[in-house]
């Protein structure tokens, strides 16, 4: 057997540490980490621990490690949203094959930016568009290609963020405000978008969008709330309660985010001082709770998808139209429904691989590993190149919503190509 391929990793946070790290955790005989940049001591230490890095390779921030000449065959960069451009321009410039967190880059012109400059030079990039590399969506896509349902008229596909996770990464968390982070059809959406465009091999033309925020708001604190969780009134019975979310048994996600010291006290320490023990009611969040954007792909294919802070499951739901019938698709019960108009229906039930996203993250870290190891004759499954279409779509979105206006992505392109 092969040596394991190696990597470094930029950010030891949720993504960096409990995604891609247990991935490498569990497969040490494919990939070890020799290397991480983490600006928290606590997580870089702990890290650094459960992967063994020598003193020398622990560093602080990307900066120092990308100062040193090349330490891995690989580098994994799961940054926060806005410290995803300058990583990546250091990383190709020191031969480093990547994996990128997605988004790409927080604005459409940065995204442009990066695959100019990855044109460059020879090294790969994956983005981690997981849903490609599931069971399920490669299932649905088998489906599609038989022709089953015949010509494709109309999809209809929403996702359900579920109530708390909602409350967690949107409200109270990481990518509540779009000063600090990507808005939420680029930041969550980008998989939806990607996962659309893959299904349909088709590529969207015109989009419009409409979204809102109104009831994670200061005016809908109810009575005898107080701005903490810990010393609130009316705690008992909020559904969005700190307490409920993080002070339970559970110490993976979304607690696992919230402190390295995962005792109860530290939990509830975490909630005393941090962001995530705030009332959801008096947050300084500003992204949509509830956004929808109605799309024209081509073949005159419609396609209306939905984001939602309000379910009860974290899912995602695929509704897609034939002449000759339809499939209802669920994510997260891996059912496929398929509906042969005059005949029958089939039901199927697929697997899930072990780890996130529905074994999407697995299926990315086995991938990234044969990309490290050469195996790969062709470009990766989600390379820049075939992940940018996702984030034009992402990006028109929101400058449809915030227009209030019909957007040709042909148009968004030209405009960005042309300056």
């Amino acid at each position: 057997m092969s040596e394991p391929v190696t990597v470094a990793v930029l950010g030891a946070g949720n993504r960096g540490r409990e995604a891609y790290g247990e991935y490498i955790l569990r497969h040490p005989e494919e990939i070890r980490v020799v290397a991480v940049a983490e600006p928290d001591k606590d997580k870089r230490s702990l890290f650094s621990k459960e992967h063994n890095i020598p003193e020398e390779n622990q560093f602080s921030s990307w900066e120092e490690l990308l100062s040193r000449e090349r330490l891995a065959d690989g580098i994994i960069i799961a940054t926060l949203d806005k410290m995803h451009i300058e990583p990546t321009r250091k990383a190709l410039k020191r031969g480093y094959d990547i994996l990128l967190e997605k988004p790409i880059a927080p604005t459409l012109q940065e995204t442009i930016s990066i695959a100019r400059e990855a044109q460059k030079y020879s090294n790969n990039i994956l983005v981690a568009h997981v849903l490609r590399y599931t069971n399920f969506y490669r299932g649905l896509k088998e489906i599609l290609k038989k022709g089953i349902i015949g010509k494709i008229r109309f999809v209809d596909h929403i996702e359900n963020i579920g109530f708390y996770h909602f409350a967690h990464s949107y409200v109270r968390g990481n990518w509540r405000n779009t000063e600090v982070a990507a808005p939420i059809i680029l930041a969550k959406s980008c998989h939806d978008m990607d996962i659309l465009y893959w299904l349909l091999e088709k590529k969207c033309k015109n989009l419009s969008s409409h979204a809102s925020l109104e009831y994670f708001t200061e005016k809908n604190q109810p009575e005898g709330a107080s701005d903490r969780c810990l010393y609130c009134g009316v705690e008992e019975d909020c559904p969005y309660s700190a307490r409920k979310i993080y002070l339970n048994e559970n110490t993976g996600w979304p607690a696992s985010v919230i402190t390295t010291d995962l005792s109860y006290e530290g939990r509830y320490k975490a909630l005393k001082e941090g962001p995530y023990g705030r009332c959801v009611f008096k947050c300084d969040n500003n992204v949509p709770e509830v956004q929808t954007v109605r799309m024209l792909f081509e073949d005159d294919i419609e396609v209306n998808f939905a984001l939602t802070a309000f379910s009860n499951e974290i899912t995602r739901t695929t509704n897609i139209y034939g002449s000759k019938g339809e499939i209802r698709a669920d994510f997260e019960n891996g059912v496929i429904e398929i509906y042969e108009f005059g005949r029958h229906k089939s039901v199927m039930t697929i697997n899930k691989d072990t780890g996130g996203h529905g074994g999407g993250d697995t299926g990315l870290m086995k991938h990234f590993v044969k990309v490290l190891r050469g195996e790969l004759k062709t470009e990766g499954l989600t390379s820049l190149s075939a992940s940018i279409e996702s984030h034009i779509m992402a990006f028109a979105a929101e400058k449809a919503r915030d227009r209030k206006s019909v957007i040709s992505l042909d148009e968004l392109k030209n405009d960005i190509i042309n300056k």
